[in-house]
């Protein structure tokens, strides 16, 4: 945890508060019967900082499990956001914070904001301690899209 910062709530300014805070709101709603294990997370978009929400949703099956931040995605794009300034994500893990799995990390990197990242707020529910990263700290070598980032 050395190379992360970790931060007390109160230091952080009033955006990333209000997101984590509503990150551990709609945790509260995670459909989770299996795991036990509710994820919230919660998306600031660049243009206009609209905050989209997402809570894990599982299936008996787990396959077609979808993740907190893979469910706030799709709300965000279907109203026209395409570019992520923020990204906070809400789990209990004992001793540690929970970041994005590795299929969100490079959905999440689709969406990076214009330059070229995305800022990530890691809490427990508590909210007293925060990790603060980059998604590029996150998946440093991540797949290139060949629409963003112009590739030929």
């Amino acid at each position: 945890m050395e190379q992360y910062d970790i931060v007390d709530f109160s230091s952080l300014g009033e955006t990333a508060k209000q997101l984590i805070q509503e990150a551990a709101h709609i945790r509260q709603r995670a459909y989770c019967p299996y795991s036990n294990f509710a994820v919230g997370a919660a998306i600031l978009t660049e243009e206009d900082e609209r905050m989209y929400t997402g809570c894990n949703i599982e299936s008996s099956t787990l396959t077609p499990t979808i993740c907190a931040e893979r469910a706030a995605v799709p709300r965000a794009v279907c109203d026209g956001y395409t570019k992520f300034k923020m990204v906070a994500v809400v789990a209990h893990q004992k001793g540690t914070f929970t970041a994005p799995c590795g299929v969100c990390r490079q959905v999440l990197s689709e969406f990076r904001s214009s330059d070229g990242d995305i800022e990530i707020y890691l809490s427990k529910p508590t909210m007293d301690k925060i990790l603060c990263t980059k998604m590029s700290k996150l998946l440093p070598l991540s797949f290139v899209s060949y629409k963003i980032d112009s590739v030929t």
